[in-house]
């Protein structure tokens, strides 16, 4: 996205005095080549490293075929290590596969590309043939790539043929959309219903928030039938205080535990060096090469705090606080604890959840008008826990000042943006602002750095701060899950995308290209905007060149993975071992919140401007194939999923894709309304898009009624015990089922047109069809969870957390030994290990086990539970 805005900066500093902007001849082929050859020379240097260091660097380029910690089932078979090898098996492996191995969400993200690239090119196919020689023909003296825009027609009439095809083609597009949702909706039916996915203990549990104190877990399992177990949440506040007390002090002592044998290490081979080291002469063993100097210390507060060693002080704060942690624990663990009004309910089958979360949200059935059902599904590891305390009332409270805090961001981004676009032309300010003449006064290489490099920082770092700025907003809000969390973030990311990544960079590219113009003769303002609108597609061709080929190679090469593990990890290996075994084990997880919007902000303009300038379809077709196919390797071979939407982020992708349909009609009703001041012919095609605008509000309701009753209906099909999958019918009624008749109270379908029943295909993509399709991991149960996990599965982590395991790095001269007897007998309950490391040649910490990818050998491991 900084990308783009450097590249509307330019285009905006082009209408500055003395450039060539108001040259009438069009550089519009001239700037997509220049955009091209560059990109192109990177992109093919960038794939050139990774087909070189694809074999020599597994870590980076295919972690997920040997990391044991993501279990057998989970692992992708290695690549051919030969490049024929590799693409034939790259080729070979279905997308299901990233469904089988990663999650349903990497799936439908990398399935969004070939979704784009499909519209696309089937807008290539219907709009090319009709509407380049309309615009080549048109008249209006137009050169190069505008030759073949909208801007090129001179004779209104010709506007039908805009019209007519934007029927066609936006039809199309909404039908796509549509099947696709219906889709969708059945995948995760089938997803969550799967033996496999029926199995977790998180598809039959619901939270509940907001419920009242009075109501006790007797009349919890009351009021919901099938309810097998109930977590009450409680106030942990200060008890997480002293659990991060303790984790903090833990890895201080384990990193002065370290130190103390690093610093011994070091001058014991200095010595063997015959180099100046500090060696005692009144100690034996591996006391001699201990500097009582350089004993590690900290201080108890930043710079004003008392000194103390920090292996003693450690040793001694542990003792004194596991205890009390260890008794506050037990107290909420008993159900001691001030409760938050939160509880998680688990269902002995989906069915009794599902209605339990159907009742809930109708006023008739619902039992209870304080207690709010918050999400279905939920996983332990992705709740907000201290959101659960938050009402409704205070929720919605919150969101509303949240959502007026990012609408005004998003309104008044611009003006940061154009602060830094005013240090990138700092030259043309100091001609028009004399009181700035003291800048030229600056080395010159210096002020090449502040107008050059200066001003792509702060563009990076203001376009990555937008989505950590809406996740931030989305939690004070009071979402109570990280899933919740990141659909909302990618609500308002998206709108950010939308209005100022595409609509100000288009307006303002249009606008300043006709603002001496306009000035001259303010008349002429809506003609001239009418001309050069379609104009701005051509910097949405370079945006398409940029993202296509350079999101396509980083993304291959992986270059802060690179970087991190390669490069930084031989200079710099890791301090301690728990750092190394995090750094070789923890695998890159994107977030859909961030993720999403910039594709989908992609694939709007793409919409957008297919009936206007239909060249930026072809652009679109092979950028995104590109990123396509980068993503689908990450997907497969090195990405790791860290929340779980369980498809929704797709879903809601899809609804937002319909922004394009709608811009793309405005646009065209806006040019087609400015031409009929000149000519009535443009009446007509006016007509016909006002028409087709009114046809896709309707039909976008028809099919948000549709989608949420088919959800709803596909979800009662059956009842799906934890250990077993039932076939699933695609009518209500009554069905039998594995000798076992169950009674679905599923609403009745949507009635729609016939000729969008027959495109959609319902039983094409039922969820029989698509359970039949998943691959066997999916037909197979979970393995149950351990008892002690399951039991306390949805306790807050801080009354679950166990004293972490030290551990430190074992030397040749027995200090690290010595040192974990100490520590374990001065901290009863305590582990301190230095099983599986070393320091090398260099003094550096050596994991042996990870080189090997053997991370379950680890003392810190735990194994990932699949709730």
């Amino acid at each position: 996205m900084a990308f783009a805005y450097l590249l509307a900066l330019a285009k905006r500093a082009e209408t500055e005095p003395g450039s060539h902007r108001n040259d009438p001849k069009s550089s519009s082929a001239s700037a997509v080549v220049s955009t091209l050859i560059p990109n192109l020379l990177i992109a093919a240097v960038f794939v050139t490293l990774f087909l070189i260091f694809r074999n020599k660097f597994r870590r980076v380029y295919a972690p997920r075929t040997y990391i044991d910690s993501l279990g057998q089932e989970r692992r992708t078979p290695a690549p051919s290590s030969s490049f024929l090898g590799w693409l034939t098996d790259f080729r070979r492996i279905d997308d299901k596969y990233v469904l089988d191995h990663q999650s349903i969400d990497g799936y439908l993200f990398v399935r969004y590309f070939k979704l784009i690239v499909v519209i696309s090119f089937v807008g290539c196919c219907i709009t090319w043939p009709v509407l380049f020689p309309i615009n080549i023909t048109g008249g209006a003296g137009q050169k190069q790539f505008d030759l073949l825009s909208f801007s090129n027609v001179a004779e209104p009439y010709r506007y039908f043929a805009h019209a007519l095809v934007s029927w066609v083609f936006l039809g199309i597009v909404m039908l796509i959309i549509a099947r696709e949702s219906f889709y969708t909706v059945n995948l995760r039916q089938a997803y969550r219903r799967s033996p496999w996915g029926a199995s977790r203990l998180s598809s039959r549990t619901i939270l509940f928030t907001s419920v009242p104190k009075s109501l006790t877990q007797a009349a919890l399992f009351e009021m919901f039938p099938g309810v097998v177990h109930a977590w009450v949440a409680s106030n942990c506040k200060e008890l997480t205080k002293m659990v991060e007390d303790r984790d903090d002090t833990a890895m201080k002592l384990e990193a002065a535990e370290i130190q103390l044998s690093r610093d011994a290490n070091n001058n014991r081979m200095k010595v063997a060096k015959g180099k100046k080291g500090y060696q005692a002469t009144d100690a034996e063993d591996g006391a001699r090469w201990l500097n009582p100097k350089d004993r590690p210390t900290h201080k108890l507060k930043f710079l004003i705090g008392k000194k103390v060693d920090t292996i003693e002080y450690g040793r001694q704060h542990l003792a004194e606080l596991l205890p009390k942690i260890q008794a506050e624990q037990t107290r909420h663990w008993n159900g001691e604890g001030d409760l938050v009004g939160a509880v998680f309910l688990e269902f002995a089958t989906q069915q009794a959840a599902q209605n339990a979360w159907e009742k809930m949200r109708h006023r008739k059935t619902k039992p209870n008008s304080k207690l709010q059902a918050r999400q279905l599904g939920v996983l332990p590891q992705e709740v907000v826990w201290n959101n659960l305390r938050i009402g409704v009332a205070e929720h919605w409270g919150r969101w509303a000042l949240a959502t007026a805090f990012i609408s005004v961001m998003i309104i008044f981004w611009a003006i940061p943006v154009a602060v830094v676009g005013a240090i990138s032309n700092i030259n043309y300010l100091i001609n028009k602002l004399p009181w700035l003449e003291w800048i030229n006064s600056i080395p010159t290489v210096i002020l090449g750095v502040v107008t050059g490099l200066l001003p792509v920082v702060l563009l990076a770092i203001l376009m990555s701060l937008v989505p950590i700025i809406c996740r931030l907003m989305a939690k004070l809000a009071g979402y109570v899950t990280l899933s919740q969390v990141e659909l909302k973030t990618q609500s308002w990311y998206f709108a950010f995308q939308v209005i100022q990544v595409f609509l100000v960079t288009t307006v303002t590219s249009a606008a300043s290209a006709v603002v001496t113009q306009v000035i001259n003769n303010p008349s002429s303002a809506l003609p001239l905007l009418a001309t050069n609108l379609p104009k701005a597609s051509n910097f949405y061709i370079s945006y398409f060149i940029l993202f296509g080929l350079s999101s396509f190679a980083s993304t291959l090469l992986n270059i802060g993975g690179f970087i991190g593990v390669v490069l930084l990890g031989r200079i710099l290996p890791g301090k301690t071992p728990r750092k190394v075994f995090e750094k070789l084990t923890r695998l890159s997880a994107p977030l859909w919140g961030s993720e999403f919007p910039k594709w989908l902000n992609l694939g709007v303009i793409a919409i957008t401007y297919s009936c206007i300038s239909p060249l930026i379809l072809g652009f679109s077709t092979i950028g995104m194939s590109l990123i396509y196919l980068a993503f689908r390797y990450n997907f497969l071979y090195t990405y790791d999923t860290n929340v779980d939407t369980q498809g929704q982020a797709y879903q809601l992708a899809l609804r937002q894709l319909m922004t394009g349909i709608y811009l793309s009609e405005i646009c065209l009703i806006g040019l087609f309304a400015i031409s009929t001041g000149k000519s009535k012919h443009a009446i007509g095609p006016l007509v016909l898009e006002v028409i087709l605008l009114a046809i896709t509000i309707l039909f976008h309701l028809i099919l948000k009624r549709a989608l949420v009753r088919h959800e709803s209906r596909v979800a009662y099909e059956n009842d799906v015990t934890p250990m077993n999958s039932l076939s699933v019918a695609e009518a209500g009624g009554a069905e039998k089922l594995d000798n076992a008749t169950v009674t679905s109270h599923a609403p009745k379908p949507s009635k729609m047109p016939g000729f969008l029943a027959k495109f959609i295909k319902p039983e094409k993509h039922s969820t029989t069809a698509l359970s039949a399709s998943l691959d066997q991991f999916y037909h197979s149960p979970q393995p149950a969870l351990p008892p002690d996990v399951a039991r306390r599965a949805f306790f807050n982590p801080a009354i679950t957390s166990p004293t972490p395991v030290l551990w430190v790095v074992r030397d040749e001269m027995g200090i690290s030994a010595r040192e974990c007897r100490n520590t374990e007998k001065a901290i009863p309950g305590l582990r301190m290990t230095d099983e599986g490391t070393a320091f090398n040649e260099k003094n550096k910490v050596r994991w042996v086990d990870g080189e090997n990818g053997e991370a379950s050998k680890a003392p810190i491991f735990e194994e990932k539970m699949y709730y």
